[in-house]
C-alpha cells in the first residue's frame, strides 16, 4: 500500500487521544500526538503530518489560534486540518472554517465519520 500516512492528534484528553489512536493504526495510519497548542506546533515543524485533527479548547495555544498559524505558514498551509471539539455552536464552525479548518467534527463522535473525513482529505 506504500508509507503509511502520518495524522497529528491534538487534544488534552488523554482518553480521547488513545481512543482516536487505537481507532487510526487499526486502519493504517502513523500517530503523532500533542497535548496542547504548543506542542502541537512543535511537532507539525518535527513530523510534518499529512493530516492533524485539532481541538478547540486546548491550554497554552487555543485550535482556532494553531490552525490560523499553520494556515498562515506556507510551509504547512495544505495540512488538511479536522476540528475535533465539544464546541457545538455556530460561531465556533463559522470561525473554523473562516481560518482554514477543513472539517468540522463535534464531540461525542462517530469514528467512522472521522475516518471518512480523513480519507477525503489525505488522498
Amino acid at each position: 500500500m506504500g508509507v503509511s500516512k502520518k495524522i497529528l492528534v491534538v487534544d488534552d484528553e488523554p482518553d480521547l487521544v488513545d481512543f482516536v489512536r487505537l481507532r487510526l493504526t487499526a486502519s493504517g495510519f502513523e500517530v503523532v500526538t500533542a497535548a496542547d497548542g504548543e506542542e502541537a506546533l512543535d511537532v507539525v515543524q518535527r513530523e510534518h503530518p499529512d493530516l492533524i485533527i485539532l481541538d478547540i479548547l486546548l491550554p497554552k495555544l487555543d485550535g482556532h489560534k494553531v490552525c490560523e498559524t499553520l494556515k498562515k505558514d506556507p510551509r504547512f498551509a495544505a495540512i488538511p486540518i479536522i476540528m475535533l471539539t465539544a464546541k457545538d455552536r455556530e460561531e465556533d464552525i463559522l470561525l473554523a472554517k473562516k481560518i482554514g479548518a477543513d472539517a468540522y467534527i463535534t464531540k461525542p463522535f462517530d469514528s467512522q465519520l472521522l475516518l471518512y473525513d480523513i480519507k477525503k482529505l489525505i488522498r
